[in-house]
């Protein structure tokens, strides 16, 4: 990723923080950043894509988590999911009023958090997992958007759906 894309990426939020979605423009972000508008839409044609851009970059801490393949996968799972929702901490203002704002646009990017997920729990990524996991990630967001403070709420939901998860994908012959 460019540092022109890192830094519109940083502007969004940061505007998002503070206005809603829909007064938001590409143009506002370039001017905001200290960016040439033509050079920003070289590499980025819209808010939609820098919403990506932040996405993407969110899953990287998931992928960043150490997984010990002796854990169990449920552990591991559990911690991949919470190093992606405590990325997400420092953006809270932005993050949940876009998704608040765009839930469709925001919802785009699961099945790659899911996959990511997976990938950093040392777990193949296989369509059936992505899916469930998919499920699990949108309800996880739903808590954590209303759940300040210790996120002792969104912690208990990540369990919990983690082994709704892998009673569901036991049964489907696709589990882990």
């Amino acid at each position: 990723m460019s540092e022109h894309t890192k830094t519109a990426a940083e502007t969004l939020l940061k505007l998002a923080a503070d206005r809603p979605w829909s007064e938001i423009t590409l143009r506002d972000i370039a001017g905001e950043a200290g960016l040439d508008l033509p050079d920003l839409y070289g590499e980025v044609q819209s808010k939609a894509d820098l919403l990506g851009v932040i996405s993407r970059d969110l899953d990287l801490a998931a992928l960043r988590t150490a997984a010990t393949p002796s854990e169990d996968p449920h552990d591991r799972l559990f911690d991949a999911v919470m190093a992606r929702v405590e990325a997400m901490e420092p953006h809270r203002a932005a993050l949940t009023r876009i998704g608040r704002e765009t839930p469709g646009l925001v919802a785009l990017h699961f099945p790659a958090t899911a996959r990511a997920i997976w990938e950093a729990a040392g777990l193949e990524a296989t369509p059936p997992r992505i899916l469930a996991l998919t499920a699990v990630w949108a309800r996880t967001a739903q808590v954590w958007r209303d759940d300040e403070g210790a996120l002792n709420r969104t912690m208990a939901e990540i369990d919990k759906r983690l082994r709704q998860m892998r009673g569901v994908l036991g049964r489907a012959r696709a589990g882990f």
